[in-house]
């Protein structure tokens, strides 16, 4: 397998190259630093593989997809140390085939080569962590200031018209902030808004008083 590297960082080029240069059937045709070099290379490399920095300087790595789409000459890794759910969308719109962390272990990045290399895609499980528990977080922070109360009171596993009391609003508003929490949030019913608000720490569970700790739990807002 034919492999070009293009990072702007040496040590990290270097870095790639000694681990790459364990696997007997990976050549490493060429390294480059940026987009415009790193499109020449791989037009007149035609390697396999070509692992991208998504950060070449000032730069996005992604212009070298970008400047390369519809020519088919290898197929792209993203290289990272962070990223955002937009750069996840950008590299999909630009046919990058997988993402591979930076601080990933040596025998991970070869996986991640070798099965990128059989035409599979291949995204770094830390990274889809990070990612899902970005896009969660951005979902609560779609919800307004009244249907986060509304989520706190569900967490505490307050009724409708329990939520409408504490809040001082009328049942039929609160229906419709429940609708609209499940529907922002991407949930099912509000015993998954319940459990979604006591996992964010909404809420928290504490006794009523030591000689009720044993009786009827508590859950109070944070």
């Amino acid at each position: 397998m034919k492999i070009v590297i293009v990072d702007d960082h040496p040590l990290v080029r270097k870095g790639l190259s000694a681990v790459l240069s364990l696997e007997q059937n990976i050549e490493i045709s060429g390294e480059s630093e940026t987009v415009e070099d790193a499109m020449c290379l791989i037009e007149s490399a035609r390697p396999d593989l070509a692992i991208v920095d998504i950060r070449l300087g000032n730069r996005s790595g992604f212009e070298v997809l970008e400047g390369m789409q519809g020519q088919a000459v290898c197929r792209f890794m993203m290289l990272t140390s962070s990223m955002t759910a937009a750069d996840v969308r950008r590299a999909e719109r630009s046919g990058a085939h997988g993402f591979v962390l930076k601080e990933a272990m040596p025998e991970e990045l070869l996986l991640a080569v070798k099965l990128i290399g059989r035409g599979k895609k291949y995204y770094d499980p830390g990274l889809m962590e990070m990612l899902m528990g970005r896009e969660d977080d951005e979902a609560l922070g779609k919800l307004t200031p009244k249907e986060r109360e509304v989520l706190i009171g569900l967490g505490e596993g307050l009724s409708n018209q329990g939520i409408a009391n504490k809040f001082f609003i009328s049942e039929f508003t609160v229906k419709k902030h429940v609708s609209q929490i499940l529907n922002k949030l991407g949930l099912n019913d509000r015993t998954q808004a319940a459990l979604y608000a006591q996992s964010k720490g909404l809420v928290s569970f504490t006794p009523h008083s030591p000689a009720e700790s044993d009786m009827v739990p508590k859950y109070t807002a944070r």
